[in-house]
């Protein structure tokens, strides 16, 4: 295999984020009349889908990300003894935990895992 005598970077467009109200000031433009969307979207380097998501959520009144906030149900790990003491699950629950990382990997696990094996998974899942 040859070495690699030279290395190339290609900008791959950083993200660039956008404050409230620069959104609504582009949004407001691009509404100010015909054809307006794609100049709009081209003289801030935006995509056209971009500002179109952008107008959407306006209309409704969630372009700044007020939308209602997730919430997370409490997990706890317990050993075996305590868990035979717990209250049965709920009816329909299907035996299974999805456990989401902070880097958005999922990780789906069985009923009846064993707690110490999925502990170590975890952290190994966060290290790489």
């Amino acid at each position: 295999m040859p070495k690699v005598s030279r290395l190339e970077v290609i900008q791959t467009g950083a993200r660039r984020r956008w404050t409230l109200e620069e959104k609504r000031r582009i949004v407001a433009e691009s509404d100010s009349g015909a054809r307006q969307v794609s100049a709009t979207a081209r003289r801030y380097g935006l995509s056209t889908g971009q500002l179109f998501t952008w107008r959407r959520l306006a209309r409704k009144g969630r372009l700044g990300g007020d939308a209602e906030p997730v919430a997370f149900a409490e997990a706890v790990i317990m050993d075996r003894g305590a868990a035979t003491a717990a209250l049965p699950p709920p009816a329909g629950a299907c035996g299974r935990l999805e456990i989401v990382l902070a880097d958005g990997l999922r990780v789906i696990v069985e009923q009846g895992i064993d707690a110490d094996a999925l502990a170590r998974l975890i952290v190994a899942l966060e290290r790489r």
